[in-house]
């Protein structure tokens, strides 16, 4: 059995790279860092989400780029937390909307949803 996630990576597509980096650092209390852009992908900017090399774990990045744009309607991801009331706390000062307050998901633990400030959809999850 493999010991890593089956996902290995995600981009969130924005608009305003610095009003999304703050809004996630803001939301999850992380500090994202600048990735290089290879010169054969056609520019953009990448700012990568805090991750253990080598670990059993699942990192990305927010993308500026054009063949990708913020959608409510999108691929949904979900950000672990330790409980996810404290994430979706922070969400209306960090300039994003609660749509879904925390919730109970059964055995499966907690989560709340929110759009992000370039209109994306996103997810908190924890268990308790």
């Amino acid at each position: 059995m493999n010991a890593m996630n089956p996902v290995g990576w995600f981009e969130i597509y924005v608009d305003d790279m610095p009003r999304a980096k703050k809004f996630y650092e803001t939301v999850l209390n992380v500090t994202l860092s600048q990735l290089p852009v290879p010169p054969d992908a056609g520019g953009g900017e990448m700012w990568a989400f805090p991750w253990v090399e080598g670990a059993p774990n699942t990192s990305g990045t927010l993308v500026k780029h054009e063949m990708g744009k913020p959608s409510a309607t999108g691929t949904l991801i979900y950000f672990s937390c330790d409980d996810c009331a404290n994430e979706i706390s922070r969400v209306e000062a960090a300039g994003g909307k609660v749509t879904a307050p925390k919730f109970p998901i059964g055995e499966f633990g907690f989560i709340g949803i929110a759009s992000d400030t370039e209109g994306n959809t996103i997810g908190f999850h924890s268990m308790q």
